[in-house]
């Protein structure tokens, strides 16, 4: 494992195991469809997905916050689709920020509490993320040794 692998002087080249390129594709569709979600549905899935009651005074604006968040999910799955597609050795780069990102809206969560009607997926999934994200990021660390362009 080399953590000079997680910004490699030749960004085109990847040199971990395509199991990680793979995953970290599969769960980018994941981020790309929840995010369009939360742009394109009429209450941003505030109600509808993640159970927040937008029938309370400024549910219009928790609905707007959805939209809003939902924008801006879309722009930083387009980066990490470039990332991704067009420079293969940032793969770990990838990797690290899906590990940081459920790791970070939790922190968020715990400080900020939603007040939910159920569990919204994202609080129920955000632990099931972290460790396989944490596995996938260690094997696309080492160096498998080829050299992919």
């Amino acid at each position: 494992m080399s953590l000079s692998n997680l910004l490699p002087s030749d960004a085109r080249v990847y040199k971990g195991p395509e199991f990680a390129r793979w995953a970290a594709m599969a769960y980018l569709v994941i981020i790309t469809v929840r995010s369009l979600i939360h742009l394109v549905a009429p209450d941003g899935g505030a109600e509808s997905i993640a159970t927040v009651d937008t029938s309370v005074a400024g549910g219009s604006n928790i609905i707007a916050i959805f939209g809003q968040w939902g924008a801006i999910q879309l722009l930083l799955a387009a980066v990490l689709w470039v990332l991704i597609l067009r420079y293969r050795g940032l793969t770990p780069l990838v990797l690290l920020v899906f590990l940081v990102e459920p790791l970070l809206r939790g922190a968020a969560g715990f400080s900020k509490p939603v007040e939910a009607m159920g569990t919204p997926p994202g609080a129920a999934l955000n632990w099931v993320v972290v460790p396989v994200m944490a596995v996938l990021l260690i094997l696309a660390l080492r160096d498998g040794g080829k050299a992919e362009a």
